[in-house]
């Protein structure tokens, strides 16, 4: 009996054995499926391309070099050669097929973004300047690259290639400017309502409607194989161009005007215009002028109806620019191997390619802005932004290497000269604005307005709510004092295409604006885009030399980590209860963790004091509490009594630690500056008491201690005002 139940014993152990090895042969089937190659792909690749994005806005740069850098990262020139075994794992080549025809999708979806974000309008009132510069900026580094491949086609082109393809492909690279990139540049810099940023935005739109134009034109004597053949290629072209002018658009147009809103853009109607789209890349793909033309083409022709374009820029934008274009990097990385390059006269080639495009299009530029006009510093200015390359050169080199132009060399050198080119954009724009230093009118303005004489207050805002509330309490902080007061928004500047940036200043300032009326403030209001949110707070704020900036308690104590930015993760504002609760939970109190990034960033770096708001429901500021718990709280008495110096405000000063006793100093201080002020200095319940007021007044450590000792208290106080000297 005893060796049969030893026998079962064993077969149950096999048994169970045979099932955990079924099992994990099921998973590992499961794992390898191509589906499933396929979305660890997309979530290797979004969660890499956010990290290093974020890396490169957090030091002033696109994000978008960021994402390109991290394709290359994720390609055989890093992953491949550091982590042969995990990079065949994630990339197998049966994928590529997979993850190539997504990253397609991206780029027409994209095509058909830039087609729209082209304003006509501006080009037909603007293009006399802009047409000269833009031309010269594509005819110089076009010659330049066509004269460069005459000396390179031996040693890089394939041998199935003749020099006339070779040479148009290497001149059109050069001759590509990334706008989208200098769009949100241009953005960022402030420039876009001036005659400088007006410029460089038609020179950018002419330019990559010629180039596109010339690009659809070489790719169709490449593929023609014969002169005669890409002519009747070119002609069926330019029918196609006609087609989609002169019969879609005025269809198109109709459609627009009458269904322009959110409300009128139903499912069937976005079907129209997808149809568009689709049909439109087709044709240009069937013709041999490469489907993204044709997506090009589909974003010309849309209404040119403002509401509209922007309601439709904003369904696509974000599938095309999160999802699928990080695809196209990645993929772009996978074919670029730097590795290639591994001996010395590579590398001086590489050289001569980045300094032929930087001379062509910047030089090139500069020099004919300087013709018709514009000062050195516009020029230059121009020079730099023309100079940027980034993603279009990236889908023009891919192109060229599916056609089998370029070889994997050039096709390197060519990555690096698109990368170089766009990263030196922002810091070229600096030395031009150290060089040619001055004062704009802007900051004249904002110095004279805030005068010695008065009391200046900046409001720092993101939600248009909570700047209505922060301006109240600015209204009732600055009520019995001569003052001025401005308000600031920030929005980043990937988040905006160049249609809907003017009608978000409206929503963002408008309702500030309004509030102001109500209120019978003299308010001035700045708006900007930015990489960086939180230095250009600090930044604005320093250089203008305001008495007190007003921030709001930022949406989450975890909202600043790292995780959080790279993700975009939000959520809605935290009362001090669940704040409080969070901190409990998890342990955490070191006094850094006590306020969300943003918030310990700009109290960190800003020169001047600093008061954040917490807002539960402020209406008015007739009682105010001002707790004391430390000796560094005396500084509080100098900023009530230039606030609330009449009998208007009532106000209390509660002893809450018996402090007076020990420094009877700090009481006549507090007494002195305050003379009218109830001191309380003990309560028997702390919850009534602060539910008796409209606001309390706080410096930055006793909220700390706070934080720590008064849960209480805190969850049920009026609106709170954390003041750092």
């Amino acid at each position: 009996m005893q060796s049969a139940a030893a026998f079962e014993t064993e077969a149950s152990k096999i048994q169970d054995i045979n099932s955990v090895s079924q099992f994990y042969d099921s998973l590992k089937h499961n794992t390898t499926e191509p589906l499933s190659t396929l979305m660890l792909q997309i979530i290797t690749i979004i969660l890499v391309a956010r990290i290093i994005g974020y890396v490169f806005k957090k030091i002033g740069q696109p994000s978008v070099i960021g994402e390109i850098v991290a394709g290359i990262v994720l390609g055989p020139t890093i992953l491949g050669r550091y982590a042969p075994e995990a990079f065949a794992a994630l990339f197998p080549v049966t994928s590529l097929a997979n993850l190539k025809f997504l990253s397609q999708i991206g780029l027409i979806l994209f095509m058909f973004v830039i087609g729209m974000e082209i304003d006509f309008k501006v080009l037909r009132t603007k293009a006399n300047e802009a047409l000269v510069i833009s031309h010269a900026s594509i005819i110089i580094p076009f010659s330049l690259g066509v004269s460069f491949a005459y000396f390179i086609y031996k040693q890089y082109s394939p041998d199935h290639v003749n020099f006339i393809s070779f040479a148009l492909f290497i001149g059109i690279s050069m001759s590509v400017t990334a706008f989208p990139v200098l769009a949100r540049i241009v953005q960022e810099r402030q420039i876009s309502k001036t005659k400088l940023g007006t410029i460089a935005l038609t020179c950018a739109a002419i330019d990559d409607i010629t180039a596109w134009c010339g690009l659809a034109a070489v790719i169709a004597i490449v593929k023609a194989g014969s002169f005669v053949s890409s002519l009747y290629t070119l002609l069926a072209a330019l029918l196609y161009v006609l087609f989609m002018l002169k019969i879609v658009q005025p269809f198109l147009r109709q459609l627009g005007e009458k269904y322009s809103s959110k409300e009128g853009l139903t499912k069937p109607v976005v079907a129209v215009f997808f149809f568009t789209l689709i049909t439109s890349a087709y044709l240009s793909e069937m013709i041999g002028i490469h489907a993204l033309f044709g997506a090009f083409m589909a974003g010309v022709i849309m209404p040119e109806n403002i509401n509209f374009r922007n309601v439709f820029i904003e369904k696509v934008e974000d599938v095309s620019h999160v999802l699928l274009l990080p695809l196209f990097f990645v993929y772009t990385g996978l074919r670029t191997q730097i590795g290639l390059l591994d001996e010395a006269n590579l590398w001086y080639d590489c050289a001569m390619i980045i300094g032929i495009g930087v001379t062509g299009k910047f030089i090139g530029s500069a020099f004919a802005a300087r013709y018709v006009g514009q000062t050195w510093k516009e020029s230059l200015t121009i020079g730099a932004l023309m100079n940027t390359r980034g993603l279009m050169e990236l889908i023009v080199l891919n192109i060229g290497f599916d056609l089998g132009v370029i070889d994997q060399r050039i096709f390197a050198m060519m990555v690096i000269m698109a990368l170089f080119t766009t990263f030196m954009t922002g810091p070229s724009l600096d030395i031009i604005e150290f060089i040619f230093k001055d004062k704009t009118k802007i900051t004249e303005k904002i110095n004279e307005d805030i005068a010695s004489e008065k009391y200046s207050v900046l409001i720092s805002y993101g939600n248009p709510a909570k700047g209505k509330q922060m301006l109240r309490l600015a209204y009732w902080l600055t009520k019995n004092i001569q003052s001025k007061i401005s308000t600031i928004h920030i929005s980043p500047s990937g988040e905006l295409n160049k249609y809907n940036l003017v009608e978000y200043e409206k929503d963002s300032i408008n309702p500030v604006r309004r509030e102001a009326q109500k209120l019978s403030v003299d308010l001035t209001t700045h708006f900007k885009p930015a990489l960086d949110i939180d230095k250009e707070i600090v930044d604005f704020r320093n250089s203008a030399k305001y008495d007190l900036l007003l921030i709001g308690l930022g949406n989450s104590v975890f909202k600043g980590s790292l995780l959080g930015n790279i993700l975009g993760l939000t959520s809605k504002i935290l009362n001090p209860k669940t704040v409080l609760q969070t901190i409990k939970e998890r342990k955490i109190i070191l006094d850094d963790t006590l306020f969300d990034e943003h918030t310990n960033f700009i109290i960190k770096n800003s020169v001047m004091p600093v008061g954040i708001f917490i807002d539960k429901k402020f209406n008015e500021a007739k009682n105010i509490i001002i707790p004391v718990y430390t000796i560094g709280d005396s500084f509080l008495s100098i900023y009530i009594q230039k606030f609330f110096s009449t009998v208007s405000h009532s106000i209390t000063i509660y002893d809450a630690t018996q402090l007076f006793v020990q420094y009877p100093e700090l009481k006549h201080n507090f007494t002195n500056q305050l003379q009218n002020a109830k001191i309380i200095s003990k309560a028997n319940d702390e919850i009534k008491l602060f539910k008796s007021f409209d606001l309390c007044i706080l410096n930055i450590d006793s909220w700390k201690e706070c934080v720590k000792q008064k849960e209480e208290w805190l969850t049920v106080s009026p609106s709170i005002l954390i003041l750092k000297s």
